[in-house]
């Protein structure tokens, strides 16, 4: 599984939401935000359902890499 680092895709894609349903959708495509001490203890932050931003266990997600008008248009809908 690829790993996270500080200088991540902005954009993971939900691969697991075992115990977290509610916040996060399997397959769906959320905005990560930078947290070097997150990735540190195995974590990432990210925008939820809730629209705010939590702390997930890395696990359940994989980075993707996205063409830049897709991610223009992403940012815009957010």
């Amino acid at each position: 599984m690829p790993t996270l680092k500080h200088s991540t895709s902005r954009f993971l894609i939900c691969v697991e939401n075992k115990g977290y349903t509610v916040s996060l959708e399997q397959r769906k495509i959320y905005l990560a935000l930078p947290d070097a001490p997150a990735l540190k203890h195995g974590h990432v932050r990210v925008i939820d359902e809730s629209g705010e931003d939590y702390l997930y266990p890395q696990s359940l997600f994989l980075p993707i890499s996205i063409p830049q008008s897709l991610r223009k248009a992403i940012l815009k809908a957010a």
